[in-house]
C-alpha cells in the first residue's frame, strides 16, 4: 500500500498505527502540498453498517471541531470499498507512549496535561459532542502540545444516535465509565470520569483496575472504588488523590459538573491555589447501593460499601478506608453474584430457545432477508414481521439504484419484536473520472469539467510556449476518479512573462543594451541628433522606461549623435552626406548639394 493514492490526491507514505478497526498512515496531499493522517477502515468492516456509522461519526462529530487541543478532520470519503478520514497529521508521541517510558509521571506535569485534555473536551462538550473513549492511546503530545483524537465512537446530543446496546458497550473498558459500563445513555460527565482514570494513570503508571477480561474491569468500574494514587506513588499529593476520586465518583452527579471544572482545579493545583477554587470540598463520593446491574452480557451484582473522600485543612488525604469484611460476607457477595450471572443467563438462554416467541408484544422474533430487495418492499418485509427499519446507509455501486445490498442484524437473526434493522442500500455512484482539459481553453475547459460535477479553480501562470488563456496543467490529473463537487485546479497561461523596462537614459548604448538584456529584453539600436545628451549616450528608449512588455520582445534604443553642427560666419558652409546649409545673418538658406 506504500504507493497507494486514495481519490488521486492522498499518497500513502508509511503506516503509523493500527487501532480496533482502522489503520492510520502518513500520507502526503498532493494538491495542497501537505502531510496528512490518512485514518483507513478495515475492509472487512466496510459492509457492516454499525462500523460504517461510527466511521461517520467521526468525521461528522470532529470536522466541525477547530480547536488547538483537538485533531483537525479535513476530508473523508470512499476508495475500493472501504471508508477513510484525512486528518491532520501531529508529529508525536501518544501520552501512551509517553507513560510507558517516562511514567509515572510527577502530578504537577500529569495536572497540566489533564488540564489540557480538559479544555478540549469542554469545547467539544460545548458543540453537543462526546467523546466516549478518553484514553492515553487518544492523546497526542506534540512540542508542548496536547491533542485529542480519535472520536470514532463519538456522538451528539441526540439519544437517538446512541450506538450503544445491551451486549454492545462500546468504549475501552479500562476507562470506562460506570454508566458506559451499564449501557447507559453517556454525557460530558462520563468523559470526565474517563479522564480521571488517564489521570490516575500518569501518575501510578497502572490504571486503577485491571483484570482478566473486559467484562471484570467494567464490573470493577461499578460496584469497586480503586486504592489512592498515593499508595502506588508517594510522590503524590493528597490534593491529587482528591481530584482524581472526584473525577471518578460513580455517581455522576458527584463528579466536576463538566470538563471546565475539573480543567480549573488542576489549573488550581499546579498554581497552589486549589483551596480557594471551591467552598466545597475537593471530592466527596460513596458507592452505589447494592444493585443487579446488566454489563455487557453479563448480571453482575453492586456489593454496598462505603467510602468517603474529604480534604479539608492543610492537605488531608483520603479518609481511612472502610472496614474490612468478614470472610463470610464476602463469601455470601459472590455466591449471590454468581448466582445472579446464572440467573441472567438461564433467562437469556430460554429467550433464546424460544421463550416469548409465540408472537406476543415482547416476543422474539426471525429477521427477514431483505437484500437484494428494493427498498420499499424491504421496509414492508421488516414491518410485516413487526420490526422497524433503523439506520439506512447510503453505498454507491454498479447496480438497481435503490437495492438493498446490506442488513444488521442478518437474516434469521432472532430479535426482540419491534427491534430495528438496518439497511445499506445502493444508491448512484457520486464519483467521476477526471476529463483530459490540458491545451484547451480555460472557458471550454470549464465546461466540461463543470459537467462532469466539478468545481473548477484557476491560477494564471505566465508561458511562453502557450496561447493567453489556454490550460497548462491540472489537478487531479486526467483519468482520476474523485467525487462529483470537488475542486480541479487549473493553471492557465497568461502568455510569456512580462517585465517593465529598467530605467537606462544618459547610459554608454553598450551598458543600456546590457541591462536591457539581463532584463530578459532583446535589442536594437538608431541614433538621433540632441542638443541635451552627449553623442553616445542614451536619449531614450522605444517602448519607454517603466512599459510593461513580454520578455523576448525588442525594445529600441536610441543614441545620441550629438548636437546639429551650424556655423557661425558668412563664409562658411556645412557639408553633409545629402544637404548643406549656409548661414548668413538673420537668414538661412538650404541648398541642394551639387557637387
Amino acid at each position: 500500500m506504500s504507493t497507494k493514492v486514495f481519490t488521486g490526491r492522498y499518497q500513502i507514505v508509511r503506516k503509523i498505527a493500527r487501532g480496533g478497526m482502522a489503520e492510520v498512515y502518513l500520507a502526503q496531499d498532493l494538491l495542497l502540498e501537505r502531510q496528512v493522517a490518512l485514518k483507513v477502515l478495515f475492509p472487512e468492516f466496510s459492509n457492516d453498517i454499525s462500523f460504517v456509522e461510527r466511521f461517520r461519526r467521526e468525521a461528522r462529530a470532529a470536522a466541525n471541531l477547530n480547536h488547538p487541543g483537538i485533531v483537525s478532520i479535513y476530508d473523508w470519503g470512499e476508495e475500493d470499498g472501504t471508508y477513510f478520514i484525512v486528518m491532520e497529521y501531529v508529529d508525536g508521541a501518544t501520552l501512551r507512549d509517553v507513560i510507558n517510558s517516562d511514567g509515572p509521571l510527577p502530578a504537577d506535569e500529569a495536572a497540566h496535561i489533564g488540564a489540557e485534555i480538559a479544555g478540549a473536551l469542554h469545547y467539544a462538550h460545548a458543540s453537543g459532542v462526546v467523546h466516549r473513549d478518553v484514553k492515553p492511546g487518544n492523546v497526542i503530545l506534540s512540542r508542548g502540545q496536547v491533542k485529542v483524537t480519535d472520536f470514532g465512537i463519538a456522538r451528539g446530543g441526540d439519544p437517538a444516535e446512541s450506538l450503544t446496546q445491551t451486549g454492545a458497550v462500546m468504549g475501552t473498558a479500562t476507562y470506562f465509565s460506570p454508566e458506559q459500563a451499564q449501557g447507559q445513555l453517556v454525557d460530558p460527565r462520563s468523559d470526565v470520569y474517563s479522564l480521571g482514570v488517564v489521570l490516575y494513570e500518569m501518575v501510578t503508571k497502572r490504571p486503577p483496575f485491571t483484570g482478566d477480561s473486559p467484562l471484570s474491569i467494567a464490573y470493577q468500574h461499578v460496584r469497586e472504588h480503586p486504592t489512592a494514587p498515593s499508595e502506588h506513588n508517594p510522590d503524590v499529593p493528597p490534593l491529587f488523590d482528591a481530584l482524581v476520586f472526584k473525577a471518578m465518583a460513580k455517581d455522576r452527579n458527584d463528579r466536576h459538573a463538566d470538563a471546565d471544572e475539573l480543567r480549573e482545579d488542576l489549573v488550581a493545583f499546579r498554581e497552589g491555589r486549589l483551596y480557594d477554587s471551591r467552598s466545597q470540598p475537593v471530592a466527596s463520593f460513596a458507592p452505589p447501593p447494592l444493585d443487579t446491574t446488566l454489563i455487557g452480557s453479563a448480571v453482575v451484582g453492586a456489593e454496598a460499601t462505603s467510602v468517603q473522600t474529604v480534604v479539608s485543612g492543610a492537605g488531608r488525604g483520603p479518609g481511612p478506608n472502610p472496614p474490612a469484611r468478614s470472610r463470610t460476607g464476602t463469601y455470601i457477595v459472590v455466591l449471590a453474584t454468581l448466582l445472579a450471572v446464572l440467573a441472567g443467563l438461564l433467562f437469556l438462554l430460554s429467550r433464546e430457545l424460544g421463550g416469548g416467541s409465540d408472537g406476543g408484544a415482547t416476543g422474539q422474533v426471525a429477521v427477514p432477508g431483505v437484500v437484494n430487495l428494493n427498498e420499499t418492499d424491504a421496509r414492508t418485509a421488516i414491518e410485516k414481521a413487526g420490526l422497524k427499519v433503523g439506520e439506512v446507509a447510503k453505498q454507491e455501486g454498479d447496480g438497481p439504484t435503490g437495492q438493498v445490498t446490506g442488513q444488521n442484524p442478518p437474516e434469521d437473526s432472532k430479535v426482540e419484536r419491534g427491534s430495528a434493522v438496518g439497511l445499506t442500500v445502493r444508491v448512484q455512484s457520486q464519483r467521476a473520472l477526471v476529463p483530459d482539459v490540458v491545451k484547451k481553453t480555460i472557458d471550454e475547459a470549464t465546461t466540461l469539467l463543470e459537467a462532469a460535477g466539478f468545481v473548477v479553480v484557476s491560477t494564471p501562470e505566465a508561458s511562453s510556449a502557450a496561447r493567453v488563456d489556454t490550460v497548462l496543467r491540472q489537478s487531479p490529473a486526467a483519468g482520476a476518479e474523485i467525487r462529483r463537487g470537488e475542486t480541479v485546479n487549473l493553471a492557465v497561461s497568461t502568455g510569456p512573462e512580462q517585465a517593465r523596462i529598467p530605467e537606462v537614459r544618459n547610459r554608454e548604448a553598450s551598458d543600456a543594451a546590457f541591462t536591457l538584456g539581463q532584463a530578459g529584453f532583446r535589442t536594437s539600436q538608431r541614433t538621433e541628433s540632441s542638443a541635451d545628451v552627449a553623442a553616445g549616450k542614451v536619449i531614450r528608449t522605444d517602448p519607454g522606461t517603466g512599459t510593461p512588455l513580454a520578455k523576448g520582445s525588442i525594445v529600441a534604443i536610441v543614441v545620441s549623435s550629438g548636437p546639429v553642427t551650424t556655423t557661425t560666419t558668412e563664409a562658411t558652409t556645412t557639408t553633409t552626406s545629402t544637404t548643406s546649409t549656409t548661414t548668413v545673418p538673420d537668414t538661412t538658406v538650404t541648398t541642394k548639394n551639387k557637387s
